[in-house]
Parts: structure tokens; C-alpha cells; sequence
């Protein structure tokens, strides 16, 4: 005789495909840096936090702006020309918006890539590539980098022309050849902002879009179907007024018996968000090396501390360009030698702002005061 197995109840398990998101920006979550990967959270900071992507765009055009210096001056008219107008891809033309591109990489990613484009023996073209499509091997030599991309059949394999490549890193590390991001270490506090964010929109949706609680009390012996015939009118009437507000027709609503119209969480008051904001923002905003002023928060208003804060920008903004000045002066050095003129090239970049010039004409005033007294004290 079989017996008859016991079937073992399947306990319910949660969808495996659901979606758990809990605002727009649900990557920012969770995430941890591994070395790669991470050039998507970086991009999408630069969406969901309009200040950090404002904070980019000063700080690419803030670090522009450059003259060159020949032995030649047949030579430097040549490559003033050429640098001029040198075609950069994506419809773009002239160093300048070559320049932009690659720091906008490099500020963002940690690093950017960009490439010389030859054509008869001339260097006809410079313009930057995506650098996340490709890796970083090192050479014959520790000094040495080799950069690998994808083939037509998507295999990664060594480029073929590495002295034309122009390749940068921004503050590397021993464990991260690859550069640091100026975003590193800022999704964990942009996630508690966006939940702020999300919070805030949520909450005015229920302050501003108002539901209603209608209860009709009616006998303690009343009938259970005219209780129900009655609910069902009271709904049908507060649904025509409702709709008739909607075309702004003002309709009255009349009901008979106890009837109570209450606002749905109208008791519940809207957290005061802008502590919490300005102290993930200010941690933001300090990341980039930006004043805040530059961005349009005006949290300190005093003269002293703004000129603190701009000698700060100053030193962050000659860091940056001593990052890309060996690109800018390799593009100089392979323009001017396949012309065959003297190669020989000096990069002079413009001055930051007018203070600069100001606060440098004190300093040197100042010295020479002090000079002329040590002079005089000897005499």
C-alpha cells in the first residue's frame, strides 16, 4: 500500500524583479568605489545635483586660457594659427574647446584620453575620447603606460599608436593608476540628499494636491442598506463638486446628517529641510575647492573671508593646469616638429582673475619697499 507524502508548504518568497528604487537616482545608493565601474554614479551625481555639475563648468573655464612662447616667431605664428583653429571632433574647433572636453573627463572620471590625428605627415586634428571604454596596462617600464581599447570584434588589445595618444590621470594613487574623481567619497552624502529632495516633493504633493476624508455618521439603528444607498449619494454628489472645482465651476455640496470633511495628513507638518541641506551641501561644495559665493550660495558675506577663498580657488586652479600643461605642450612639440621648425615651446597661461594681478603688484611693491629701507638702514 503507498503511502501518501506529506506535501511540504512552499513558503512566499519576495519578486525578484521588482523594483526597489527609491528616488530617480537609486544608483547613488549602496554604492562603494572598486577601482571601476563607477564612472556612471559620477555622471549621474552630475545630473541629480545641479550644483556639482555648475561647479564642473567653472572650473573647466576658470582653468583655460593660455599663450605660447616660441624661440621662433615664424614658428609661433604658425602654431598660434594652428591652435586656433585645429578641428577638435564633435563640431568643435580651436585648444580651447579641446581643453574643455578633456578637464571636463578628467574633473569627472579621474582621467581623460585624447589623441593626435596625422594626415600626410601633419597633424591635421586633436580631439578627446571616452576614456571608460578603455585600460591601463603598464609598459617595458614602471614609467611607462600602455593604454588598451576594443577592436572591431570588441577585444581589448594594445593600441597601435601610442605616441599619439594623450592620456592624463587627476591625483593617482599606488593602488589606483586609473586617477580619482573629484566626486570620490560624495555618493554616500548626495544619497541622503536626494532622499531629502524625494521627501520634500512627496510632502508638498499632499500639501498641495489635497485629498479629502468624508465621513457621514448616521443613527445607531439605522438601516444597513439606506446607510449604504446614502454613502454612495454623498459620494457621487462630492465627486461632482470635486470635478466641477477641477473647470473652475464653484458647485455647493449639500449632504444631510452628520457629515465631517477633513483634510488626508493635514495634521502633519513638512520637516524644516534647510539645516539638513546646507550641511550635506556644504561638504558637497567643499570637495570641489570652489568658494560657495561662485556658486550662488551666500553663505558668508564677509570681505576677508571671500579673498581667503579665492587665494584657495587660485592654488586648486595651478594644480589643475600643471595636470594638463604636459598634453598642451606635447601637442605644441609634435605640431611644430612634423612642420620641421624648432620645437622648442613655452606654455604661459593667462592670469586667473584681476586680483591676482592686483594682489601681485602689492607683493612686489612691498618688496621693493623693504629693499629700498634695507638699502638706506646700511647707508
Amino acid at each position: 500500500m503507498k503511502r501518501k507524502r506529506k506535501e511540504t508548504p512552499v513558503a512566499a518568497t519576495a519578486c525578484q524583479l521588482r523594483d526597489a528604487s527609491s528616488h530617480p537616482f537609486g544608483a547613488l545608493r549602496g554604492f562603494v568605489p572598486l577601482g571601476g565601474g563607477e564612472e556612471r554614479i559620477y555622471r549621474e551625481l552630475r545630473e541629480a545635483i545641479p550644483v556639482l555639475d555648475a561647479a564642473v563648468g567653472k572650473l573647466v573655464r576658470l582653468s583655460g586660457g593660455f599663450q605660447v612662447r616660441c624661440k621662433n616667431p615664424h614658428a609661433q605664428q604658425k602654431l598660434e594659427n594652428f591652435l586656433k583653429n585645429v578641428p577638435c571632433g564633435r563640431g568643435q574647433v580651436g585648444i580651447d574647446s579641446f581643453l574643455s572636453g578633456y578637464v571636463d573627463s578628467l574633473l569627472t572620471v579621474g582621467r581623460a584620453v585624447g589623441e593626435m590625428v596625422l594626415a600626410g605627415a601633419k597633424l591635421r586634428a586633436v580631439y578627446w575620447g571616452d576614456v571608460t571604454q578603455l585600460q591601463i596596462c603598464e609598459g617595458d617600464s614602471p614609467l611607462d603606460v600602455v593604454l588598451y581599447g576594443p577592436d572591431s570584434h570588441g577585444t581589448l588589445r594594445a593600441l597601435p599608436y601610442q605616441h599619439l595618444l594623450l592620456f592624463t590621470t587627476l591625483n593617482p594613487e599606488p593602488g589606483h593608476p586609473y586617477g580619482v574623481s573629484l566626486f570620490r567619497g560624495m555618493p554616500f552624502l548626495a544619497d541622503i540628499l536626494m532622499k531629502i529632495y524625494a521627501a520634500i516633493g512627496a510632502n508638498w504633493e499632499r500639501a498641495g494636491n489635497v485629498r479629502y476624508s468624508v465621513i457621514c455618521k448616521n443613527g445607531e439603528n439605522a438601516d444597513p442598506a439606506t446607510v449604504q444607498d446614502q454613502g454612495a449619494q454623498i459620494a457621487k454628489e462630492w465627486a461632482r463638486a470635486m470635478e466641477d472645482s477641477k473647470n473652475g465651476t464653484v458647485r455647493d455640496f449639500v449632504a444631510v446628517g452628520d457629515v465631517q470633511i477633513k483634510v488626508i495628513g493635514g495634521e502633519a507638518p513638512i520637516l524644516d529641510s534647510q539645516v539638513p541641506v546646507k550641511q550635506i551641501l556644504e561638504q558637497l561644495v567643499a570637495k570641489t575647492g570652489l568658494p560657495p559665493f561662485l556658486l550662488g550660495l551666500s553663505w558668508s558675506t564677509t570681505e576677508r573671508m571671500s579673498t581667503q577663498q579665492a587665494d584657495i580657488l587660485t592654488s586648486e586652479l595651478w594644480a589643475l593646469r600643471r595636470s594638463i600643461e604636459p598634453v598642451v605642450r606635447k601637442i605644441c612639440k609634435t605640431y611644430l616638429a612634423l612642420e620641421g621648425l624648432d620645437d622648442r615651446v613655452e606654455i604661459e597661461w593667462n592670469d586667473i582673475s584681476l586680483q591676482d594681478i592686483t594682489e601681485e603688484a602689492k607683493a612686489e611693491l612691498y618688496a621693493a619697499q623693504a629693499a629700498k629701507y634695507r638699502a638706506e638702514a646700511k647707508i
